[in-house]
């Protein structure tokens, strides 16, 4: 999947075209964001703003699902992202399961929730 130069906050949104506002983002995620710095967060109906990678810690707000094929939001703001983002459409899971099979992902083993 191509990336594009993403604006965090978007330039219609009045947010400025320089290195700290900018991310790569992989296309169908970027055109998933459109102009959003937040979305629903499907547990609690609430807004809660979209993950920026730039000022917060993947791992606090994601987690792999137990089959290393999904992204788990932790937090409001992972939820919401997930969502908003469709991390994991059915393009992208398909694609990470062939990965998992190949002894390819998740990238780390320790951002994994152990078993029950």
């Amino acid at each position: 999947m191509p990336l594009d130069i993403e604006h965090l906050v978007p330039e219609a949104l009045g947010g400025p075209t320089v290195r700290e506002n900018l991310w790569l983002a992989c296309t169908r995620c970027n055109d998933f964001k459109g102009d959003r710095t937040d979305a629903t967060d499907p547990l609690t109906s609430q807004l809660a703003p979209l993950f920026n990678p730039r000022t917060q810690n993947w791992i606090e707000h994601f987690t792999w699902s137990l089959d290393g094929a999904r992204i788990e939001g932790r937090t409001p703001t992972g939820r919401a992202s997930a969502e908003a983002l469709r991390l994991n459409n059915d393009f992208i899971v398909v694609a990470r399961q062939f990965w998992v099979e190949a002894g390819r992902w998740p990238p780390d083993s320790d951002l994994r929730p152990a078993p029950e």
